[in-house]
């Protein structure tokens, strides 16, 4: 999704809670990485690892001049022979300590063996993230926490874009007022294809 396409996506959810979520667990994300100059640890599911964050990040890293978004992925079935961007194991979050973020996407239920790697985490003073089902277990370990439960407006892929580009945002917007779906449909498209500035 491009920053078009996630400009429209926002402007469409202007006034609901999912705006406002996304961009207060993107800053919580930013703020976290940014403090401690990195050290950002990116892990799914066994079932699931989430490539396309991990891949919206970089861009956004590199977009926003904010290294620190890059993150490492951490693979469940990550082998010794694997490029070394690869290659990082459950084993690097039993390694993590304070000033490292750990960003759990679950859109399942996560696991006794990848819990209990999250739990030590937190204990040797890692800041944890968690985006994804709600896992009750999971939530109660995060400092901070966005839910995507089954049923709800949005889907996990489209929230993750929202949380990439919210974190990659230099600052954050001014919120704006409630509009109709129209007017803020017109206003975008009006910004869309106004002439850029005349040069000095």
């Amino acid at each position: 999704m491009d920053a078009v396409r996630v400009a429209l996506l926002r402007e469409v959810l202007a006034g609901t809670e999912w705006l406002g979520a996304t961009r207060r667990f993107a800053g919580a994300l930013r703020g976290s990485v940014v403090s401690h100059g990195g050290g950002l640890l990116l892990v799914g599911t066994p079932g699931y690892e989430p490539w396309h964050l991990a891949a919206h990040l970089v861009d956004e890293a590199a977009w926003s001049g904010t290294p620190e978004l890059t993150p490492t992925l951490v693979r469940h079935d990550a082998r010794p022979s694997d490029p070394a961007h690869l290659a990082a194991g459950l084993g690097r979050i039993e390694a993590a300590r304070r000033g490292e973020t750990l960003l759990v996407v679950a859109p399942e239920g996560p696991g006794d063996p990848l819990l209990e790697r999250v739990h030590d985490a937190r204990r040797a003073g890692a800041t944890v993230l968690t985006l994804g089902c709600g896992d009750r277990d999971l939530v109660s370990m995060a400092h901070e926490s966005l839910a995507v439960p089954e049923g709800t407006d949005l889907d996990l892929d489209t929230v993750q874009h929202l949380v990439s580009a919210g974190a990659g945002e230099n600052a954050l917007p001014t919120p704006r007022g409630r509009r109709r779906l129209r007017d803020r449909l017109s206003g975008l498209a009006d910004r869309l294809t106004a002439p850029p500035p005349a040069p000095w």
